[in-house]
């Protein structure tokens, strides 16, 4: 009775057991690219807030979660930090120092390790639906995105209380940053995403490279500590780091604007030439973006079989 067709009336559509599903041929081949992800707007907007809405899916609180952690997490490093270990005496507010380099590096884990994991978690519709598969790790940078929107509202809070005021050259830091993380995240998701399909491994690989992130990136300790502790000659290799530089980006964007004196505490805690950097790391990340696609595209035909 489970393998045939079910149908109560003749006119209602039959509907097909799992099983006759999974026996359906594979999808046509569909265009790639994500100038199509573009132009197919509406399912890529569809797939975000059913992925959403997914992750709150049986809570209580529902979306309430998306605010209530990172509020809870940011208390908890300002208590350990500022009160318990006393970072501020040497360190003016460096709880938002902390959070900020968090809001970044929560951006950037997620579009990585979620654009990894995307086509392999949903291999039902690559498999019958003919769309550019681009369109799932674009899917999980956007729902990064919307998940990192609770974590700057609450770092613009006590940014807001300790006196911080938007500047255009603060604002244009924090927008490079996020920009060069997104650029950054999204072509390593590409990468790898397709490379899992192959090799489960590359999954485990890329959640090991996330954690490396954390502790390669000047956010629970400053910058000024690598340059006096190592010199100039490894701090200049540290800045190789497209994530430290995007970290620091938007320090400046809000960190710095919060102490009482920003242009002292900036000629201290931030690097020289930070924009020119971090526009030649923008850059560079397009371009590892463009390669990115191009394996992509070259590797996807078989990514239905494998999958």
């Amino acid at each position: 009775m489970s393998e045939r067709l079910v149908s109560s009336t003749p006119a209602e559509p039959a509907r097909r057991t799992v099983s006759e599903l999974d026996a359906l041929p594979l999808a046509p081949p569909a265009a790639t690219g994500l100038s199509e992800v573009v132009r197919r707007r509406y399912l890529l907007g569809m797939l975000v807030r059913n992925t959403i809405k997914s992750r709150y899916q049986g809570t209580v609180l529902g979306w309430v979660w998306s605010y209530l952690q990172p509020a809870i997490r940011f208390c908890m490093f300002y208590f350990l930090f500022q009160v318990m270990i006393g970072r501020g005496s040497s360190m003016e507010n460096f709880a938002i120092h902390l959070f900020a380099g968090m809001v970044i590096v929560h951006f950037f884990t997620e579009t990585f390790n979620g654009g990894t994991q995307s086509l392999v978690q949903n291999r039902s519709l690559i498999t019958k639906l003919p769309v550019p598969r681009e369109m799932f790790p674009v899917a999980r940078m956007l729902v990064a995105g919307w998940h990192t929107i609770p974590m700057l509202i609450i770092l613009l809070v006590p940014c807001l209380l300790l006196g911080w005021k938007p500047d255009l050259v603060g604002m244009a830091a924090a927008l490079l940053g996020f920009s060069l993380t997104a650029a950054l995240g999204l072509a390593l998701g590409l990468l790898f995403s397709v490379g899992n399909v192959f090799m489960r491994d590359v999954g485990k690989i890329a959640q090991t490279l996330t954690q490396f992130v954390t502790f390669s990136v000047p956010m629970m300790y400053p910058y000024t500590l690598v340059h006096e502790r190592f010199g100039d000659s490894v701090a200049g290799y540290y800045l190789f780091n497209p994530m430290a530089e995007a970290v620091l980006l938007i320090q400046r964007g809000f960190w710095i604007g919060t102490t009482s004196d920003p242009d002292a505490t900036a000629a201290v805690h931030m690097p020289d030439h930070l924009f020119t950097r971090g526009l030649i790391m923008l850059a560079v990340s397009l371009v590892l973006l463009v390669l990115a696609q191009r394996i992509f595209a070259r590797l996807e035909a078989k990514v239905p079989e494998r999958l």
